[in-house]
């Protein structure tokens, strides 16, 4: 039997899942160097983690700020954007996800600098597998912050709990799915989210959906946001993604 990977895998972003059916940490790991990041990709899938790669951290942002890690594992000397600017971003964006900072720089001012946009822990390199998992430990067991359901962009709320889309006194409801993907571009407030990203994180590339799916739901919720009376609409950036736009009034 053929097997084709999907093309996104070709686009720095390598995905493992165990088949157990249960719920696991996921953590995503943001490292450039490929042998060391399926070292540690595979280290963690063994000690019953689920691991995902990004090899720039342009890439690793976009998935960063789906909000959907447990924990991050993020180098310092990236492409695209480095260590300490995805670390910023992801600050800048309300998110209190764990972040582990690994760097061949042990110099005291370049920990200093990490911890100090908001790392949770600087580990230089090389390290050992047991000290990598102790810190991995020690930082799921701190307790997580408390965050509001209610996502708020544009005229729209979202409560992420309930499902429910809402526009001043008019709701919808919407399912699981679309819930997900309206708010992966939510979360974005604007910028663009690849057709890649919202499939692999909504859908999971091993879930045998059909190809258009994102397209399909991406009708629906355009629906559901006319339904609501809403002036933000799903804009279409071909070869590039989706993302929100306010319609301007009319005069």
């Amino acid at each position: 039997m053929d097997f084709k990977l999907p093309k996104f895998l070709k686009h720095g972003i390598v995905m493992v899942k165990l088949r157990k059916e249960v719920i696991c940490t996921r953590i995503l790991i943001i490292e450039d160097e490929e042998r060391m990041a399926r070292t540690v990709q595979n280290l963690l899938v063994k000690h019953g983690y689920a691991a995902d790669i990004a090899f720039d951290g342009e890439m690793g942002l976009d998935y960063v700020l789906t909000g959907s890690y447990d924990l991050v594992i993020l180098d310092i000397m990236l492409p695209r954007l480095n260590g300490y600017q995805v670390l910023e971003a992801v600050r800048r964006h309300g998110l209190q996800t764990p972040v582990l900072m690994l760097s061949a720089r042990s110099d005291v001012e370049d920990r200093i600098e990490g911890l100090d946009k908001g790392a949770d822990y600087y580990l230089a390199k090389p390290f050992s597998s047991g000290e990598l998992l102790a810190c991995l430990r020690a930082l799921l067991r701190r307790p997580k912050e408390i965050s509001s359901s209610q996502l708020t962009y544009g005229d729209i709320v979202l409560d992420t709990d309930s499902g429910r889309l809402s526009k001043g006194d008019k709701s919808v409801m919407l399912n699981k799915k679309e819930r997900d993907v309206l708010r992966l571009l939510m979360q974005k407030e604007g910028q663009p989210v690849s057709r890649e990203a919202l499939f692999s994180n909504v859908w999971g590339i091993d879930s045998g959906a059909e190809s258009n799916v994102v397209e399909a739901y991406m009708s629906f919720l355009r629906k559901k946001l006319a339904f609501v009376q809403s002036n933000l609409r799903i804009a279409s950036l071909r070869r590039i993604g989706y993302c929100l736009s306010m319609e301007e009034a009319a005069s």
